[in-house]
């Protein structure tokens, strides 16, 4: 397959992306349109467990296969099998290594496992390539401050606060960081405007004692 006019690494991404829409000899009778469209229903009624029954013969057509290793990840960690979750997202990250989705993907259940200098690596991966991304910002500020990395969470979380100003997730966070500096004043402050975007946020409200 020729891909003209894209860098390599690009065209690398790509075929790891679409390797499991091409069946070889052992699946071609395999219905891979139907396995991802029953797994999205089932996911969407929140029956994980079906969700990743229903994309199991395509994993194992494809075990490498980039697609349905970060689906499988995103499914485990939903259902709470986070080792698992890991071990998907681990496969997606060696099949496309320039991809950003298994690196975010993987921060969710390593977080929901605390396993925060794990988060902090794959963080600083994501923002190293894209500077600005969103969730990979957040995930890591929140992991550097779950390590006390306080003036290292505090940067990216004033470096994404100016960049979205009105943005309540970062603007939690950096109040956040300020209550583990000991700077009530500030946190008060930031909490303040937090309510004035969005009035029922919860973290706001217990923390002024709303």
């Amino acid at each position: 397959m020729k891909i003209p006019n894209l860098p390599t690494y690009l065209v690398l991404a790509f075929l790891a992306a679409i390797s499991v829409q091409t069946p070889g000899l052992a699946a071609q009778e395999l219905d891979i349109e139907g396995a991802y469209w029953r797994s999205f229903e089932y996911e969407r009624t929140q029956d994980y467990g079906n969700a990743i029954r229903a994309l199991a013969p395509v994993h194992e057509a494809y075990p490498n296969g980039y697609t349905v290793n970060l689906r499988m990840g995103w499914l485990f960690y939903l259902n709470g099998n986070f080792a698992n979750a890991n071990a998907h997202y681990e496969v997606a990250m060696t099949a496309a290594p320039f991809a950003l989705e298994p690196r975010l993907g993987a921060m969710l259940p390593l977080m929901a496992q605390e396993r925060w200098s794990d988060v902090e690596s794959l963080g600083y991966q994501v923002v190293s390539i894209d500077h600005y991304n969103y969730y990979g910002n957040l995930r890591l500020a929140i992991g550097l401050r779950a390590q006390g990395k306080l003036d290292a969470a505090s940067q990216i979380a004033i470096k994404m606060a100016t960049a979205y100003p009105t943005d309540v997730s970062f603007l939690t966070e950096l109040a956040f960081v300020r209550v583990a500096q000991g700077d009530d004043e500030e946190a008060t402050r930031l909490f303040g405007e937090i309510l004035i975007l969005d009035p029922e946020n919860q973290q706001a409200r217990s923390y002024l004692g709303r």
